[in-house]
């Protein structure tokens, strides 16, 4: 089975987006139990909470139901746990090599790396946007998760 864990700032927006149409994507293609799927934020702002509830409807107007997952911080075992730990921009990246033992850091990638002609992009974060910027992480999320899913 291969773990994969979706890092943002406060999963709240992207990872938790990433998650939610992962496990989708897996149910519908019934692969559930080739995969594990996890989020989490590089910051513990919004442990304990939904998704923001504008990610939550732009997911939703997709067949994306985001609504039982809750927010959590990155936590030394996930290092551990996870063969993938894809983060959604530089900074996140950064901040989990720092936390990540040596010896694991080839588990640590930019989300869309695997996006052919996206790789080295980032997914930038919505909260501070209009829908678009949902409408966007959607769609980049749509197309790495396609790729996750076939190898």
């Amino acid at each position: 089975m291969k773990r994969i864990l979706f890092v943002c700032t406060g999963n709240i927006c992207r990872s938790p987006t990433a998650e939610g149409i992962a496990r989708h994507v897996a149910r519908a293609r019934r692969l559930e139990d080739r995969f594990e799927f996890d989020s989490a934020g590089t910051y513990d702002y919004h442990a304990g909470e939904a998704p923001d509830s504008r990610a939550r409807t732009a997911a939703k107007r997709r067949g994306y139901d985001l609504s039982a997952l809750r927010a959590r911080q990155v936590e030394t075992a996930d290092f551990h746990r996870f063969d993938l730990i894809l983060a959604m921009d530089r900074g996140h990246l950064t901040w989990l090599a720092h936390r990540c033992p040596p010896e694991l850091r080839e588990r640590l990638h930019l989300f869309l790396d695997f996006v052919p002609g996206h790789a080295g992009e980032e997914v930038l974060d919505p909260y501070y946007g209009g829908g678009a910027g949902f409408e966007h992480v959607l769609d980049l999320c749509e197309a790495a998760v396609d790729v996750l899913l076939k190898q």
